[in-house]
């Protein structure tokens, strides 16, 4: 099994794949490290989670990993990862009997490099099925036979290397009942077992857990899946843990979370939080990100609450790659980092729940959770119908991509900007970077202008970098 200990260095696995020896088991070179940064610092989310026992996870798109930002943000901050898509069965089997191990032998060789755990996600699944799969016609016993070589294949290659596996993901109705996949009408309910069964087989050390949505308060869902771990647990079935998915509401985290990994825990299996996200309505705010922050960090608190509780995995963790918009309209922002990878306030959050210091050391890119920013906001010229504002922003840290948040009195439209991508919603505007302006240095200063319709008077609003509030210059 990969080491949990969490290093304050870690390494960005880059160029050529390893051998199929290294992935299988044969010796590898130790990746190199610097020295370790002081643990009282507990500076990033890995370092602070470490110190209760529990990991921080993310779910990494595997065609980001060529990006240094993204890469190095995974690597250094999170001490479990979990594919987002190479591992599902569309992705891992296209053909029948053809297997595609690129995408999760990319993952492998990124966790070992850097010390990571692996989440396997997922074995048997109703969606995001091959063609071959979800339209064959196929009798029972075939059926049976191709789902026990998926499982056997797909976590024999990778036995005695990947922590937890997700057995079976999504297989209730929000009444608690069965949902009616295929594996449901050709196998029955069945399936579930002899899949844990199959996967207890294909690797003894793995933990094997059962996955969901809308299971995160008590529930006629969680109470569905809690009467199934706790009878097929009765029957000798090999669950060892259930997985929570959390794709959550802002301000809609139900009251009964704790109680309800509680119960299930008292059943003697681990549990995990497995797609941690927070979405909400568009356009973001400053309120609205804060009050993301501190939910964020009560599932964080939930998860150090209950004993069996081993972590806590966020769904992506910034906004450009994150799954909400596509599926939501109107809602985003669900996420620890913004669409620029700048941490937001919900990072932290998460640090501080764990037991991190915001200021214990820099998380970049830009200016990190916490960190300080100059705003100055002139009009520049007034007349009857319009004005000319200047924006200047000066960051702590340096910034590799901002965005800039304030708001205009009701009535006010920006007509024309400059040295900015400018969007505006009611009264909430927007400014974000252009290619000439992304890099910012530490103690450097952003500026750009835009023009209004209007030429009434008010006071400077309160502007925002990357979700954290600046102080207004003075003189």
């Amino acid at each position: 099994m990969f080491s949990q200990l969490r290093r304050a260095a870690v390494v960005v696995a880059t160029g050529v794949l390893l051998s199929g020896a290294a992935l299988h088991g044969g010796a590898q070179a130790a990746p190199t490290t610097t020295d370790e940064a002081p643990s009282a610092q507990l500076a990033t989310l890995r370092e602070a989670a470490s110190t209760s026992g529990k990991f921080i996870g993310t779910a990494v798109a595997d065609h980001r990993l060529s990006d240094a930002t993204y890469s190095g943000i995974a690597a250094r901050e999170f001490s479990s990862v979990t594919a987002e898509n190479v591992m599902k069965w569309e992705s891992i089997q296209p053909q029948r009997g053809s297997f595609n191990w690129a995408g999760p032998d990319r993952l492998m060789q990124f966790a070992q490099a850097n010390d990571q755990q692996v989440y396997g996600h997922t074995l048997v699944w109703h969606s995001q099925m091959p063609g071959w799969l979800a339209n064959g016609n196929f009798g029972a016993t075939e059926m049976n036979q191709i789902m026990n070589t998926h499982i056997s294949t797909v976590m024999g290659r990778y036995q005695g290397q990947i922590n937890r596996w997700d057995v079976v993901n999504e297989a209730f109705n929000e009444d608690g009942t069965l949902r009616n996949s295929k594996w449901l009408q050709v196998l029955g309910r069945d399936y579930i077992a002899n899949a844990f069964r199959a996967a207890r087989a294909a690797d003894p050390d793995a933990k094997l857990f059962i996955n969901d949505y809308n299971t995160d308060g008590i529930n006629a869902k969680s109470t569905g899946l809690y009467n199934l771990v706790r009878d097929l647990r009765a029957q000798g079935v090999p669950i060892d843990g259930v997985g929570f998915q959390s794709h959550l509401i802002l301000d809609q985290l139900p009251s009964d979370y704790q109680a309800n990994l509680q119960r299930f825990a008292d059943l003697g299996v681990e549990v995990v939080v497995t797609e941690l996200d927070i979405r909400m309505q568009m356009p973001s705010d400053a309120a609205k990100l804060e009050r993301q922050s501190q939910q964020f960090a009560r599932v964080v608190q939930a998860c150090l609450n209950v004993s069996r509780c081993s972590g806590v995995t966020v769904w992506g963790f910034s906004d450009r790659d994150s799954w909400v918009p596509g599926t939501f309209p109107g809602e985003g922002a669900a996420l620890p980092y913004d669409d620029n990878y700048q941490p937001k306030p919900a990072y932290n959050g998460i640090l501080t729940a764990f037991g991190g210091d915001p200021g214990g050391g820099d998380p970049g890119p830009g200016p990190g959770p916490g960190a300080d920013c100059t705003a100055a906001y002139q009009v520049a010229n007034r007349w009857n119908a319009g004005s000319v504002v200047d924006v200047r922003v000066t960051a702590r840290q340096a910034l590799n991509g901002w965005a800039v948040t304030f708001t205009l009195p009701a009535g006010e439209s920006v007509t024309s900007h400059w040295n900015t991508q400018l969007t505006q919603s009611g009264t909430t505007v927007t400014a974000r970077n252009v290619a000439h302006n992304a890099t910012i240095p530490a103690g450097g200063t952003l500026n750009f202008g835009f023009q209004t319709n209007s030429g009434a008077v008010y006071s400077a609003p309160v502007v925002s970098l990357n979700g954290t509030a600046c102080t207004a210059a003075t003189g």
